[in-house]
């Protein structure tokens, strides 16, 4: 290969790297109005792309701030402090690709899933539940999420 052909290829390469530089991802972060309230430095959600993270979300009352006593009752809290934050990027539970439940008290797995099961029509996002230590505010249930539109 000639010099004049390896510049010309060193260029183009040049180019290529400064275009790939160009473009931007788009990031977007989303909050619930109790979530801002509470001054914690998260966001409930990024969107990224096509592409929406959830932060750790419990089944906790957010005016509250109390865990309900009942299991399923958090449960239910949860996916619906769930959906609320979906809906903040105009997605729904169908959207959901990929969960991560953590609970401190795996006994409680069936508990769990009866309510989590009403949620969804049978397509399930990937989904892990995992023993963990205890949770904030005393939460039996915390998830993390992914969602793609």
């Amino acid at each position: 290969m000639h010099l004049h052909q390896l510049i010309i290829l060193a260029a183009i390469g040049l180019a290529s790297v400064a275009a790939a530089d160009d473009t931007h991802t788009e990031r977007q972060a989303f909050s619930l109005p109790q979530t801002e309230a509470l001054g914690i430095p998260i966001s409930d959600a990024v969107l990224v792309d096509r592409t929406l993270y959830l932060s750790g979300n419990g089944g906790i009352d957010l005016e509250t701030m109390a865990v309900p006593e009942d299991p399923k009752e958090e449960a239910k809290l949860l996916m619906e402090n769930v959906k609320a934050t979906l809906a903040l990027a105009d997605m729904t539970l169908e959207d959901l690709v990929s969960v991560t439940i953590y609970c401190p008290d795996l006994s409680l797995f069936g508990q769990f899933n009866e309510v989590y099961r009403s949620y969804f029509d049978g397509d399930y996002p990937a989904r892990a539940f995992v023993g963990s230590g205890k949770l904030l505010f005393g939460m039996r249930f915390e998830i993390q999420a992914i969602a793609v539109k």
